[in-house]
């Protein structure tokens, strides 16, 4: 036979063998092909998982209920067990009193009747009724409520000028909570307004209504970190002069980056409408100042200065305002720890009230007929377990009336006479019970039942401590177990982040086990030094670092967690949304020996992407603080990438841009990197569903191990 001819058969023949094996290849992955979709179902422990996910409402009955005082604090009512429960203090009998009204979920009442995330309402109704103030095409108009009588406040307000009157400008709204732009005077005779030049502020273009026919822009000035803000003025209309007068809200001085006055928030007028309060700003936020202004002729005056040089300043300490419209107990971090203090409005200080070297909560009640605050601190056995203390008005006699092995949220009862108590921790459940000031209790109103808890084996959260990167700083960790957890084995550990500054990972009210690790996994949640509660000098380390401090913190304590026999060091995951998409992404690319697969959901990237007073409260302006900047970035660390990444964001985010994702995204195509994105069209700031997270966990932590 020709050597030609025999070559040819030889090739056939491999050409055969090579195509039988691929079809023997295809048979072994068919049903993972045909399976591609909705793989979760198909992995182990899913229909455990899927039972505990619609049962973990009620896989606890926990004994925490919000009362309602009545009859000037002699009797209360509450929700327990579906039904209406009223308890009279004089007789000391608990009534039921029929069903209870529907209540809506959580997640909805919270903003229920509130205007849009980051707005304003757009009218406000004079305390006698009168009148309405509308804010209308970025002008202010005042309507006779009897005659429908309308008449124009002011008239420049436009799209041309870019100025606006009633309104405020979104990162007002988003930032420092102003939910409303018109105030009007206890007399009805006065209507305090902002107003807003933006024609210096860049606009930012967020596409909506990608998945209709037509899409369209949302134009919205938005100042980023570093660019140019508003310029804001508060003004005040008089109905009888029908004349505007303009506050002097920076004393004379031109609107700039260091005048204390760039940024004007929580505005009132005093009890006898003589005087307008706002706080008012720097820039740089690191101080602020609680002003007063005559509404006749502008003048302002300076009632109370705070400054924090090392760091941040508070934007709007609490005040709590005594009978006489006067006198107010203000919350202040002035020695490195929050703590009660007695002025007047005149600017004098009455008392120090508090110097605790731990955090006051915030105050409670003031009994002033018999000189008493009542307010809460965090001086249990750990900062997370706040406390009820009661101080005279003097200042002294300072005492402790709760146990402080117990986290306790109370609710004082108006006369001062009682308060209810939600005792717990994170692995005693709630128990609420009604006691009298002098320590008594009274009657036990509602308490948990764990039997279904138990009946499924579900395991209690633990509490634990680890040091912070600094070796020195201890922080403390939320570690959650499967319900069929063997110490003798090793789990896969995923980390649930936020990590933001002053907020807290773990916390001291009961947890129940998170779904997941019913997959297989253990759940962490971990404190980090910018952790609420513990003081400013803690906050400071993250102070100019955000994306660095914080997030190395988070490795030390998986590191720590690490050391257990039954945590698999190898197999860490980290998922969060906004600040904890953020920290996902900086975890794995700043530790990717630590972190061996994220998901970040909605995530900043880059802190010249967000906006001007939230970033700049932390890191000031990206020129001044560039290494800051270059460290917090995302984009810095994209080569260092070695594990599994997971990217969600939505196009109509109008709080973290997609544009953070963007760039994020195109970084990484640049450097060569492999990863996965999920993106929600039409959604805004969010998360990526529960269910595709942990197919991606699974898969990369589990399955391909």
């Amino acid at each position: 036979m020709p050597k030609i001819i025999k070559q040819s058969q030889k090739n056939l023949s491999s050409l055969i063998i090579l195509a039988g094996l691929l079809f023997f290849l295809q048979l072994a992955f068919l049903p993972s092909l045909l399976l591609s979709q909705d793989r979760l179902k198909t992995y182990p422990n899913y229909d455990r998982y899927e039972k505990l996910l619609k049962e973990m409402r009620e896989v606890a009955k926990l004994g925490s209920v919000r009362v309602t005082w009545k009859d000037e604090g002699q009797a209360l009512e509450f929700v327990r067990d579906g039904q209406q429960w009223r308890y009279d203090l004089r007789t000391r009998k608990l009534t039921k009193i029929g069903e209870a009204k529907e209540q809506p979920p959580m997640a909805f009442a919270r903003r229920a009747g509130m205007p849009e995330r980051g707005r304003q309402f757009t009218s406000a109704e004079s305390p006698d009724k009168k009148y309405k103030a509308v804010y209308r095409d970025r002008n202010l108009y005042l309507v006779d409520q009897t005659t429908k009588e309308e008449i124009a406040i002011t008239t420049d307000g436009s799209d041309k000028t870019r100025v606006k009157y009633g309104t405020a400008s979104w990162v007002y709204g988003e930032e420092l909570d102003q939910i409303t732009a018109m105030w009007w005077s206890p007399d009805s005779q006065q209507i305090a307004f902002y107003r807003f030049d933006e024609k210096e502020v860049p606009d930012y273009y967020l596409q909506l209504d990608q998945t209709k026919l037509y899409s369209k822009m949302d134009i919205e000035p938005y100042p980023k970190s570093g660019q140019p803000n508003p310029v804001v003025d508060l003004m005040v209309y008089d109905l009888r002069s029908k004349k505007i007068t303009t506050l002097d809200v920076r004393q004379g001085q031109p609107f700039s980056n260091e005048v204390v006055g760039h940024y004007i928030y929580g505005i009132n007028w005093t009890k006898d409408g003589r005087e307008l309060l706002f706080f008012r700003a720097n820039r740089r936020q690191n101080i602020t100042e609680l002003a007063a202004a005559d509404p006749a002729t502008g003048k302002t005056r300076v009632v109370v200065r705070e400054e924090w040089p090392t760091g941040w300043a508070e934007n709007s300490p609490a005040i709590t305002w005594l009978k006489d419209g006067r006198r107010f107990i203000l919350v202040s971090e002035r020695t490195g720890y929050k703590n009660l203090y007695l002025y007047d409005l005149s600017g004098k200080l009455l008392a120090t009230l508090t110097s605790h070297p731990f955090e006051v909560g915030s105050v409670l009640a003031v009994d002033e007929k018999a000189g008493l605050v009542y307010y809460t601190a965090r001086s249990g056995d750990n900062p997370m377990k706040l406390q009820l203390h009661r101080v005279s008005l003097a200042g002294k006699n300072d005492r402790r009336l709760t146990d402080p092995a117990f986290n306790h949220m109370i609710d004082m009862s108006p006369d001062c006479k009682y308060y209810v108590d939600i005792a717990q921790t994170h692995d005693i459940p709630p128990v609420t019970r009604l006691y009298s000031v002098s320590g008594k209790m009274i009657a036990e109103l509602a308490k948990s039942d764990l039997s279904r808890f138990e009946t499924l084996g579900l395991k209690k959260a633990e509490l634990f401590t680890f040091k912070a990167a600094d070796g020195q700083t201890d922080l403390y960790g939320l570690l959650q177990f499967p319900s069929n957890f063997d110490p003798g084995k090793k789990y896969p550990l995923l980390v649930s982040v936020y990590a933001g500054p002053a907020t807290n990972g773990a916390r001291e009210t009961f947890t129940v086990p998170s779904p997941i690790t019913e997959l297989g996994f253990l759940v962490a949640s971990l404190d980090s030094r910018s952790a609420a509660g513990v003081g400013k000098k803690s906050l400071d380390s993250i102070y100019l670092k955000l994306g660095t401090v914080e997030i190395d913190d988070q490795a030390a304590g998986v590191k720590a967690l690490s050391q257990r026999p039954y945590v698999d060091g190898s197999r860490t995951g980290i998922f969060g949304t906004s600040y904890g998409g953020y920290a996902s992404i900086m975890s794995i690319l700043r530790h990717p020996d630590v972190f061996t697969a994220a998901s970040a959901s909605s995530p900043v990237t880059g802190w010249e992407h967000y906006d001007s007073i939230y970033t700049e409260r932390y890191m000031w302006i990206p020129e001044e603080n560039k290494e800051g900047y270059k460290n917090g970035s995302a984009l810095t660390y994209v080569n260092n990438l070695k594990g599994r990444l997971l990217i969600y964001y939505g196009t109509a985010d109008n709080n973290v841009h997609p544009n953070n994702a963007m760039q994020f995204i195109q970084a990484l195509q640049k450097a060569g990197k492999s990863f996965e994105v999920q993106v929600g069209p039409d959604m805004g700031h969010t998360s990526v569903r529960q269910d595709r997270m942990m197919e991606f966990f699974i898969e990369n932590l589990i399955l391909n191990r």
